[in-house]
């Protein structure tokens, strides 16, 4: 079984805004219905799971009614952060029949523009690897700076990636390394890779997609508002 889970518990407060922004509507629909569809559409996926704030939920339910969505299987609660969330929702695949032989995909909801191929090459990557995610080669100089005012070191960009969601996972093993993680640990995990891979787990990077951006700024959120009013 391959369990999409969509991540939608975040506030969106860098976008500012009565609303988090994956429910802010954009030609007809709210931008979480965008993402739903990609997952609902590709083949290789059998179940979304979605974790959102409770507040939300009837309203996602209402979208999903209206699009027909049947590969729903339930919500998840939000947690304090991100890891978290995504704890609540591996923990919701179980409640539906995930074992550990099973496939995870982690996705942002405010990234509605995910392609057909990066789904299939993360799902496909799975036979051989632990986990598998988009990558987009860094095309700017880094500089790293241990105090944020003069340059300590210059770092090979030739050798640096920019991580995408989403990100998948043997569900079992990716479930594993969380054992005993309190609060403060999730809190600190800043992408879903990155927990894999120091806890020893083998990541495939695929190449990844200037369109699959994440919509967290207004910039962002006007270029897809651009994008579906093209469309």
């Amino acid at each position: 079984m391959n369990i999409a889970i969509v991540l939608a518990g975040g506030t969106g407060t860098r976008l500012g805004g009565d609303i988090p922004k994956q429910y802010i509507e954009v030609s007809g629909k709210p931008i979480i219905s965008y993402c739903l569809d990609k997952f609902e559409n590709h083949t290789q996926i059998d179940n979304i799971v979605i974790v959102a704030s409770e507040i939300w939920q009837d309203y996602i339910m209402s979208w999903i009614e209206k699009d027909n969505l049947s590969k729903f299987a339930g919500f998840a609660p939000a947690g304090s952060s991100r890891q978290h969330s995504i704890v609540n929702g591996m923990i919701k695949a179980k409640s539906i029949g995930a074992v550990a032989d099973d496939n995870i995909i982690i996705h942002d909801a405010a990234r509605p523009n995910v392609s057909e191929r990066i789904i299939s090459q993360c799902m496909d990557k799975l036979s051989e690897y632990d986990g598998a995610m988009p990558v987009l080669p860094v095309k700017d100089t880094i500089y790293l700076s241990e105090n944020g005012e003069n340059i300590t070191s210059l770092l090979n960009r030739d050798q640096l990636y920019a991580g995408q969601a989403p990100e998948s996972f043997k569900y079992g093993k990716y479930l594993e390394i969380h054992n005993g993680m309190t609060e403060e640990d999730l809190s600190k995990v800043r992408g879903s890779s990155e927990i894999a891979y120091r806890h020893g787990l083998k990541i495939c990077m695929i190449p990844g997609d200037e369109c699959n951006y994440k919509i967290t700024t207004k910039e962002d959120l006007n270029k897809f508002v651009r994008e579906m009013e093209e469309r």
